[in-house]
């Protein structure tokens, strides 16, 4: 009975992303409470375990990717300069793409903000928040995001072409 009703919850779930996501390719997996935005493209084998896509600007999401629970990715800020208000404009919202590439792994309550592109195989250590560009093979942390080690990319290298994703 338990699996049952895992496998509504992740059905219910899925189906949330799907009546909103732009473009995705099979298998998407959707296994805990998440949502896009209309200007999002999943790649094949997106995995999320909880992820929220605010704001309207466009999000790419490459093949292979997996999030930890409680990822958010914030595409939208609000304009402070030359607004007709304080401490922001109350009219428009500044939109910024997000860019992750294939087979990226983001941990347990990642923060992405607009304008970041995330390169492929990158690892972002749980809790972190990235707010500039993640390069090829990093593992990054923080508040900021920063570089604190690179994955073994021959090894990476290996899995990839025998085709083993997770």
């Amino acid at each position: 009975m338990k699996k049952l009703i895992l496998y509504l919850i992740k059905g219910f779930y899925k189906n949330k992303v799907l009546k909103t996501v732009k473009s995705y390719t099979e298998p998407l997996k959707v296994n805990g409470y998440s949502f896009v935005n209309k200007n999002t493209v999943l790649g094949k084998n997106c995995n999320f375990n909880g992820m929220k896509i605010k704001g309207c600007g466009e999000v790419s999401i490459g093949n292979n990717f997996h999030s930890g629970q409680e990822c958010l990715m914030i595409t939208s800020y609000h304009k402070y300069d030359n607004g007709d208000a304080i401490p922001y404009d109350s009219q428009k919202n500044v939109d910024k793409e997000i860019v992750i590439e294939n087979n990226v792994w983001l941990g347990d309550r990642v923060i992405v903000l607009g304008g970041v592109r995330i390169g492929e195989g990158a690892i972002i250590q749980a809790g972190s928040v990235v707010v500039s560009d993640i390069p090829k093979f990093a593992i990054a942390g923080g508040h900021p995001a920063k570089v604190f080690s690179q994955r073994d990319i021959v090894n990476y290298e290996k899995l990839k072409k025998e085709g083993r994703f997770h």
